[in-house]
């Protein structure tokens, strides 16, 4: 086996993280994060949340794509590979997941600015980023937005029209492993069934009002 050490640029990155995520700790915001497997309706959800709890809505940073309606600054920042890795390298995510060859990060500043002003601010990533931000703060609150069934789930991937059969595949095995990894975690105290979209909006609405 052979052992990487990390990189000095690395080392600043996580060492910036923990510095901001402990002066976060100790102002009077409120950390929400909500996560699940893709097409689990989790980014409806989050959208509407700001309009009904006046919280804030963080924008991830992404190397993906902009799907069809997408706005830059709106749903995502879309940036190139170069960038996402300087912006990594420059310690400026609270937390970074790459997903199927796809970078994704929330931009640590906007989260503390909004905590450090005690306002509640929402993160929307998956599992893997949400374990991240948990192992720093504990005290945030974890929500885990699930499906019904998994054939509920297929259903709803099938209809964005945007993958094949093997991407289809690929996805709900990533979701079902993702469901299991938040589960045996222990992070995510909360989960919300979205088999009514109108009923979950106000189950988590009331959650990030508590």
């Amino acid at each position: 086996m052979r052992t990487v050490a990390p990189s000095a640029s690395s080392l600043r990155s996580k060492a910036s993280v923990l510095g901001l995520l402990k002066e976060v700790q100790n102002n009077s915001g409120k950390l929400v994060v909500i996560s699940g497997p893709s097409g689990v309706g989790k980014s409806t959800i989050a959208k509407e949340l700001p309009a009904r709890t006046g919280a804030t809505l963080s924008v991830s940073v992404t190397t993906r794509a902009p799907r069809p309606g997408e706005v830059d600054g709106r749903d995502y920042y879309f940036v190139d590979r170069p960038k996402f890795d300087a912006m990594v390298a420059g310690g400026e995510f609270l937390e970074h997941a790459e997903v199927f060859g796809r970078c994704y990060g929330t931009p640590a500043a906007p989260v503390k600015e909004a905590i450090a002003n005690g306002r509640t601010m929402i993160l929307e990533i998956d599992v893997q980023g949400g374990l991240q931000v948990h192992k720093a703060m504990p005290g945030a609150t974890f929500v885990l937005i699930v499906p019904p069934s998994d054939e509920d789930l297929e259903r709803r991937l099938a209809g964005r029209g945007s993958e094949g059969p093997e991407e289809l595949a690929r996805r709900l095995g990533k979701a079902q492993a993702e469901l299991a990894l938040a589960r045996q975690s222990g992070a995510y105290k909360i989960e919300v069934v979205n088999d009514d979209l109108e009923r979950a909006i106000s189950e988590v609405a009331n959650i990030v009002l508590r």
